[in-house]
């Protein structure tokens, strides 16, 4: 007799002996659909001294908009999510708020410069070649002073093959592929004529 078989046998009413079995599908569908999360954002110090080097200061972050299409399912075992809930599209503005910060030219009110962005690509592939993955995004910044750059990042990890292994691997890469991504931007030429 089966595990809900049997379930079903020590219902006492008709009702019970229906949804025990249900009871019992659903926590095992519900159990392999989790959040992964990736780990909270760390500034690097070469970012912190690109920006130091760029010699300017009143830098505001303002929105970001996210990409017009974004999966972030993971190969059926819950989405990729991040620390406080926050959207990948607002974990890579606060990254680079972060990075701001760290340098010390940040200014939250009163800006001098504000950076806006759009995250025109955000995807990743757990499955390139046999346990490879890879991560690309591609962001905009514009300046309210005038002018935009945009800069790229393709970062490949290794995935695994089982899913929860390489759900969790890719979870985990987004970190640096973010690191990667605002390192490329802030040591951008067209990143300096943005805050100048």
């Amino acid at each position: 007799m089966s595990i809900s078989g049997r379930l079903a046998s020590l219902a006492r009413t008709p009702l019970q002996r229906i949804f025990y079995p249900i009871t019992l599908g659903l926590v095992f569908v519900l159990a392999g659909c989790a959040t992964i999360l990736t780990p909270p954002y760390v500034v690097r110090s070469n970012t912190t001294t690109a920006l130091k080097g760029l010699g300017v200061s009143g830098v505001g972050v303002g929105s970001f908009s996210e990409p017009a299409v974004f999966e972030n399912s993971c190969r059926g075992r819950g989405a990729l999510g991040l620390p406080g809930g926050v959207s990948h599209t607002e974990y890579i503005r606060k990254a680079l708020e972060g990075e701001l910060k760290a340098a010390g030219i940040f200014k939250s009110n009163k800006p001098r410069v504000v950076l806006a962005g759009r995250v025109n690509k955000l995807e990743f592939s757990t499955g390139s070649g046999l346990t490879g993955g890879s991560w690309d995004i591609m962001l905009t910044l514009r300046s309210s002073k005038g002018g935009q750059m945009s800069a790229s990042e393709h970062f490949e990890f290794e995935s695994g093959m089982q899913a929860s292994t390489a759900c969790q691997q890719t979870a985990d890469a987004y970190l640096t592929a973010v690191q990667n991504l605002i390192q490329k931007t802030v040591r951008s030429p067209g990143f300096k004529g943005l805050v100048q």
